[in-house]
C-alpha cells in the first residue's frame, strides 16, 4: 500500500491525465531530486511508466501503468461500524446471505483504508453486463427491462422499477451493493452501474452515460440511476 503523501498527490494527478516531468514538479511544489526519486520509486513498483516526449527526445512524459488504479482518500482515515466485529456478528444473526455479507465487509475495510476501488468495480459490472445481455434481451424494449427486474428480484440484487423515458431512471430498493456500506455522501453501486451501462449500451446499440443520482451511502433512502446517451 503506498502511504507516502507527495506519491499520493503524483498518483492523483496522473490519474487525470499524462504528465512531463517538470508539470509534476510545478504542480507539487517539491524539488526535482525530490519529485525524481519518488517517480522512481513508483516505476519500480510498476505502477508508474514514461515515453518520450516526441516534440524533445530530452523530455519525459510520465503516465500510470495501470488502468485499474482507483482513487486514494489521503484523508485521516477512523474506524468505521461497519468494520467491527459486533456488527458483523449482529448482521450475520439477521441475514443467511453470507457471500453478500463478506463483499459489504470487504468493500467497508478497503474504504476505511482510503482504497477506492471504483473503476475495477465498474469494469466488473460491464463484463457481467456484456454476459448478461444474451440472456436477458428480447427485441421488445419493456419485455427487456422486465427481464432485467425479474434477474434482478430472483437473484435478491435488490428491487427495480425502470421507468422509460428520454432518460431512463431505474430505481432499486433494497440494493445488493450498497445497502451494509457506511454513509460516505458519495454513491456506491459501480458494479450495478457497469451493468446497466453495458445492458442499454448493448440494446441500442450505442454509448450511454449512466449516473447513480441517488444511493443509499448519500442518505437516500434508495438508489436511483439515470440512463441516457452519451451525446
Amino acid at each position: 500500500m503506498i502511504k507516502s503523501p507527495v506519491k499520493l498527490v503524483i498518483l492523483e494527478m496522473l490519474r487525470e491525465h499524462e504528465m512531463e516531468f517538470d508539470e509534476i514538479v510545478f504542480n507539487t511544489g517539491k524539488s526535482k531530486s525530490t519529485i525524481s526519486v519518488h517517480l522512481k520509486a513508483l516505476r519500480e513498483l510498476g505502477v508508474v511508466t514514461y515515453k518520450i516526449d516526441p516534440q524533445d527526445n530530452r523530455k519525459k512524459i510520465f503516465y500510470l501503468n495501470s488502468k485499474y488504479l482507483g482513487s486514494l482518500d489521503k484523508s485521516d482515515n477512523k474506524t468505521l461500524n461497519e468494520t467491527k466485529t459486533d456488527l458483523i456478528e449482529h448482521l450475520l444473526d439477521g441475514t443467511n446471505n453470507f457471500p453478500l455479507l463478506l463483499f459489504h465487509t470487504l468493500r467497508s475495510m478497503l474504504i476505511q483504508e482510503g482504497i477506492i476501488i471504483d473503476p475495477i468495480l465498474q469494469n466488473v459490472g460491464k463484463k457481467m453486463g456484456e454476459a448478461l445481455f444474451s440472456k436477458l434481451y428480447d427485441e421488445n424494449l419493456e419485455v427487456f427491462i422486465k427481464n432485467i427486474s425479474k434477474f434482478w428480484q430472483n437473484n435478491r440484487l435488490g428491487k427495480l422499477n425502470i421507468n422509460l423515458g428520454q432518460i431512463i431512471k431505474i430505481t432499486s430498493i433494497d440494493c445488493f451493493e450498497c445497502s451494509y456500506l457506511p454513509k460516505t455522501g458519495k454513491p456506491a453501486c459501480f458494479l450495478d452501474k457497469g451493468i446497466f451501462e453495458s445492458l442499454f449500451e448493448s440494446y441500442f446499440k450505442m454509448p450511454v452515460n449512466v449516473t447513480e443520482v441517488k444511493c443509499y451511502t448519500m442518505g437516500d433512502g434508495q438508489c436511483t440511476f439515470e440512463v441516457e446517451p452519451s451525446h
